[in-house]
């Protein structure tokens, strides 16, 4: 009886292919031969799941994303319950610092497809900023639950502050990575922030 094939296998397969490629040699390279070669694959087999290579890319991204988001959550999961705002929201941006090989894959994926995209329409055309968008007013909605806590420092708008933050995590993984900061002074950094955003809980009595 011929083995039934596994459509969401295959395409992990092939995401996981590219993702290597990129590795190795920088998300620029990446092509479907490319692709197809390092998963031992016809180039006609990678075409069959991905009509274009804007289509496989944007795949990779959407599974790096997935992944960032559950390690997230799992660090959300592991804080004693009832965690304060400002514990997820320190949780988010230290898994958001590339300090191990799946969050530095991620970053350096979602750059390298962020500049590519500015001279490359089929990858623009891709809805890659979906993502920043969803964290964006996830990150928003805890800002507000914590100004409704009295968690928040007066004065601060959730929705800016949740921009900020984005902006703050894409900026300190960029300089992390080419070694403008070190771990260290990118979580002193995070610390700094958070510290100017946040009330204490002694403040709060």
């Amino acid at each position: 009886m011929p083995r039934t094939v596994d459509h969401v296998e295959r395409r992990a397969c092939l995401v996981a292919a590219l993702l290597r490629v990129a590795a190795r040699h920088g998300l620029h390279a990446v092509t479907m031969r490319s692709v197809a070669a390092e998963a031992g694959v016809s180039l006609r087999l990678v075409q069959y799941y991905f009509d274009t290579k804007a289509e496989l890319m944007h795949a990779a991204l959407r599974h790096l994303e997935q992944q960032s988001d559950q390690r997230w959550a799992a660090r959300v999961a592991a804080l004693p319950q009832e965690a304060d705002p400002r514990a997820i929201v320190e949780a988010f941006l230290t898994e958001a610092l590339p300090t191990d090989e799946s969050s530095r894959d991620f970053h350096l994926v979602w750059t390298s497809y962020a500049v590519l995209a500015m001279t490359d329409p089929d990858l623009a055309a891709q809805p890659f900023v979906d993502g920043p968008r969803r964290l964006e007013v996830h990150l928003a909605d805890i800002l507000r639950r914590a100004q409704v806590q009295d968690r928040l420092r007066a004065g601060c708008d959730p929705a800016a502050e949740a921009t900020r933050l984005l902006a703050l995590a894409h900026g300190l993984g960029t300089s992390l990575l080419v070694g403008h900061h070190t771990v260290d002074t990118a979580r002193a950094a995070v610390g700094y922030h958070l510290d100017r955003l946040f009330t204490s809980r002694r403040a709060q009595r």
